[in-house]
């Protein structure tokens, strides 16, 4: 399974993506990212905007696993793979921001581009789910608005 049609929406509609890395000594990192996109149904992309000790990591050891979910059904998936950064100065680094809105970019200082072969996608989902296996992501989605005191709001418009 790599990026398909569903995986695409997750990381269309999720605010947060978390990326975990390690260094030489296999100490972890785990830092949320809220500008990622894909560029293929393999490549992942995610800006570098503040992100020092996941640069340094990937430089040193460039196996990295994301995972993001929507936060109200508590769905997603899991992404495992390669990561390299690009730089400002590379050839292909004005080429790979053109996949990103450039709306969102627009806010953020990007310092690099972190590129990631996709080699493993699967899925992530509560517990809850296997605890309680006829729970529906309807279900889901009114407890966490309930329980997070949430209302649906209109889109934000940058």
């Amino acid at each position: 399974m790599m990026i398909t049609d569903e995986v695409q929406r997750y990381i269309k509609n999720c605010v947060l993506c978390w990326l975990a890395t390690s260094n030489l000594d296999s100490e972890p990192n785990v830092s949320p990212k809220e500008v990622f996109t894909h560029k293929d149904n393999s490549t992942l992309l995610i800006c570098n905007i503040a992100s020092p000790i996941s640069a340094l990591n990937i430089l040193q050891n460039p196996k990295v696993c994301v995972s993001f979910i929507d936060i109200f059904i508590q769905k997603g998936f899991k992404l495992k793979g390669f990561a390299r950064i690009i730089e400002k100065n590379h050839d292909h680094f004005d080429v790979l921001i053109k996949f990103f809105d450039p709306s969102i970019i627009s806010i953020f200082p990007i310092k690099s581009i972190i590129h990631i072969d996709v080699k493993e996608v699967q899925r992530i989902m509560a517990p809850s789910y296997q605890i309680f296996p006829t729970r529906t992501e309807d279900f889901q989605r009114k407890l966490a608005m309930k329980n997070y005191n949430v209302t649906e709001i209109p889109p934000y418009e940058f």
